[in-house]
């Protein structure tokens, strides 16, 4: 079991602008409203490396929105501790974690549209945040590679 997925178990997230997959990669990521997926992935970070540092720099997450996927799992949308805080998950038909995206600053997300494998997230602040729900990193169609 991987450092991430035990938070998720506890329904807590790292206090940080970062991608997470279950298998125990992270990514940072930056809020980019001008991308198309409004979000950069940033370079690839040691979790528990972070976490040595401040064990307790975690936030309770809530989920407030979820599309179920039937077999292939469910999108999950909502908020962490404070106002600010938003998260959005791919999670398994059991409820793993698949992967989750941590923001501080996007608001808590309450709208998930989905056509095919591409899901657009929605923040009670409008921020959208586009992703492939198989992996986050892909580019979405159309929009431009480095965005």
């Amino acid at each position: 079991m991987t450092t991430i997925t035990e938070l998720w178990e506890e329904f807590q997230l790292p206090i940080r602008d970062a991608l997470h997959f279950a298998d125990g990669q992270s990514f940072d990521v930056s809020l980019t409203p001008e991308a198309s997926s409004g979000l950069t992935i940033l370079a690839p970070f040691d979790l528990n490396s972070m976490l040595a540092d401040d064990p307790s720099w975690t936030s309770s997450v809530d989920g407030l929105i979820e599309t179920d996927l039937g077999n292939r799992g469910l999108l999950w949308g909502g908020e962490g501790s404070y106002g600010s805080e938003g998260f959005i998950a791919r999670l398994t038909a059991e409820r793993s974690l698949v992967w989750a995206i941590f923001f501080m600053d996007s608001n808590p997300f309450d709208q998930i549209q989905l056509t095919n494998n591409i899901a657009t997230f929605i923040s009670t602040s409008m921020v959208e945040i586009t992703v492939d729900i198989d992996d986050p990193r892909a580019p979405i169609p159309g929009s431009v590679v480095g965005s």
